[in-house]
C-alpha cells in the first residue's frame, strides 16, 4: 500500500467550479508540446502552472515508459497501481497543493471545497483501493471545523493540513480542528511543500516552495559551490525544520496527549532522521549520566545576597519538568507515522523507532518517487533480516490501520477494477 500518491487534477477543475468572482484567480494548467525534445530522447510534453506565487512554473508532463501517460482518472490510476504492484493508495492533490494553503483564506477555502467535492464525487466509488484526503485550510478555524464536518458527511475519511501552518501546531487555537478530526475518525496528513504561500505579498516574488526546487535545478546546470553541496546535504538529511518542527509541536504542545486517538502522518519527508531525533527528544527531558543536577550558571549580582540571585539558575533543572505522562518517543510510537519511498536507514532503525512509526509510499506519479520501479526499490530497502511481519507492517499494514483499509479483502487486480 502506498502512503503517498497523487491525483493529477483536470486542468480546468477550478476555473469551472470556483465561485464566479474568484475564477480569474483560479489555479489552472496549460499543456504544451515541443516539436522536438530539449535533449535527445527527452520530454516534449510540458505543463505550465498558473497561480499566484508560481505563475509560469513549468514541469515535464508525467509519463510512463512502456505504458500510458498518467492522467488522474481513477481507472487509470488503478491500472498503474497494478503495474507497480500496489494494492491500495492514499491520494493527495498534485499541483493544487500550491494554492490550497495560502494566507488568503477566501482563495484557499474556495479551492479546498472544489477539491473536496471533486474527490468525493470522482474517487469514493473506488475507496476499496483509493483513499483521497480532504484539504482543510487553517486560516479560519470555525470554517476549518465546518469543512471537516462537511467532508465527513461526504464520506471522506482523512484530512490534509499544511506543512507550514498559519500558527504553530502547538497553539490551542487548533484544538477544535483536532477534536473534529478525532470525533470522525479522520487521521491527519501533512504533505511536504505545503503552506507558507503568501499571495497577499508582492505577486512577483517566487514562492518559497519553488525556490527550493529551483536550487536543485540550477545546481545541476552549473558549477557546484561548497555552499550548494553543504546545503543539499542538510536538506537530504531532513534539514532543521519541516517534519521535526511538526513532531515537536504536536508532542511538545500536548496535542497527542489531549487527542490520544488521533493519528498524524508526515508524507514525503523520508524517515531516516527519525531514529536520532526521537533519542534527542527523550534526552532533552532527563538528566543524563555525568550531568551535575546542581550545576549553576548565569550572571552574578554583587549588590544582592547569595540567596537572592534572580539571574542565576541550575542548568539541568528543566530536564525534570517534562509536563506529560508519556515520554516524547512514546507519543511518537503511539500516534505518529512517517512515510518514506527509498530510505534503507529508516527500515534498519525500525526496532528503535518502533515498527508503526514508518510506512512506505511510491509518490505516484512523480519523477522523484519509485513509481515504475517500486519492486526494485523495495528489494534494495528490505534485506533478508527484515521479517515477513515487519515487511507487511511497513509496506501496508500500518497504513491500512490508520485509514481503515480492509486488510482481509484479497481480490485479483482485474476483479477490483471491474467492481469499482
Amino acid at each position: 500500500m502506498s502512503g503517498d500518491s497523487h491525483i493529477i487534477e483536470p486542468v480546468d477543475l477550478f476555473k469551472d467550479r470556483l465561485p464566479r468572482q474568484l475564477r480569474e484567480r483560479a489555479l489552472w494548467e496549460e499543456e504544451f508540446t515541443l516539436d522536438e525534445p530539449i535533449v535527445e530522447g527527452g520530454h516534449t510534453e510540458f505543463k505550465k502552472l498558473h497561480t499566484i506565487g508560481f505563475d509560469g512554473w513549468t514541469i515535464s508532463k508525467y509519463r510512463q515508459h512502456g505504458g500510458e501517460t498518467p492522467d488522474g482518472e481513477p481507472d487509470h490510476i488503478i491500472r498503474d497501481m497494478n503495474l507497480d504492484g500496489v494494492d491500495a493508495s492514499v491520494m493527495f492533490p498534485n499541483l493544487s497543493l500550491f494554492v490550497l494553503f495560502t494566507d488568503d483564506h477566501e482563495l484557499s477555502m474556495a479551492h479546498a471545497r472544489v477539491w473536496n467535492d471533486y474527490i468525493a464525487e470522482r474517487f469514493l466509488p473506488y475507496r476499496d483501493r483509493l483513499r483521497p484526503t480532504a484539504a482543510i485550510p487553517l486560516t479560519d478555524i470555525p470554517e476549518a471545523v465546518a469543512e471537516i464536518e462537511r467532508c465527513a458527511r461526504l464520506g471522506l475519511g482523512a484530512i490534509l493540513l499544511p506543512e507550514t501552518p498559519p500558527a504553530p501546531y502547538y497553539s490551542p487555537v487548533y484544538d477544535p480542528v483536532w477534536a473534529a478530526a478525532q470525533a470522525h475518525g479522520m487521521p491527519v496528513f501533512f504533505h511536504v511543500a505545503t503552506g507558507g504561500v503568501m499571495v497577499k505579498e508582492a505577486v512577483s516574488e517566487t514562492a518559497v516552495t519553488v525556490r527550493g526546487m529551483m536550487t536543485a535545478v540550477n545546481m545541476g546546470k552549473g558549477q557546484l559551490t561548497d555552499d550548494m553541496v553543504s546545503g543539499r546535504l542538510l536538506a537530504g538529511g531532513g534539514g532543521d525544520g519541516g517534519p521535526r518542527r511538526i513532531v515537536a509541536q504536536l508532542v511538545g504542545g500536548g496535542v497527542c496527549e489531549r487527542f490520544p486517538r488521533l493519528h498524524f502522518n508526515l508524507i514525503e519527508f523520508s524517515a531516516g532522521w527519525l531514529v536520532s531525533y526521537m533519542g534527542h527528544m527523550d534526552k532533552a527531558w532527563r538528566t543524563g549520566t555525568g550531568q551535575d543536577p546542581d550545576w549553576w550558571l548565569g550572571f552574578w549580582d554583587d549588590s544582592r545576597s547569595p540567596k537572592d540571585q534572580p539571574a542565576m539558575g541550575r542548568l539541568f533543572t528543566v530536564n525534570d519538568k517534562w509536563p506529560y505522562p508519556l515520554k516524547p518517543s512514546e507519543y511518537i510510537q503511539r500516534q505518529i507515522h512517517v512515510q518514506f519511498a527509498d530510505d534503507p536507514t529508516a527500515v534498519k532503525a525500525r526496532h528503535i523507532t518502533g515498527l508503526s512509526t514508518i510506512m512506505w509510499g511510491n509518490d505516484y506519479p512523480h519523477a522523484e518517487g519509485t513509481f515504475r520501479s517500486s519492486a526494485e526499490c523495495i528489494a534494495e530497502n528490505f534485506d533478508d533480516t527484515v521479517s515477513d511481519e515487519d515487511r507487511a507492517a511497513i509496506l501496508g499494514g500500518t497504513l491500512a490501520d490508520v485509514v481503515h483499509f480492509d486488510k482481509s479483502r484479497k481480490l485479483a487486480p482485474a476483479q477490483v477494477t471491474e467492481d469499482a
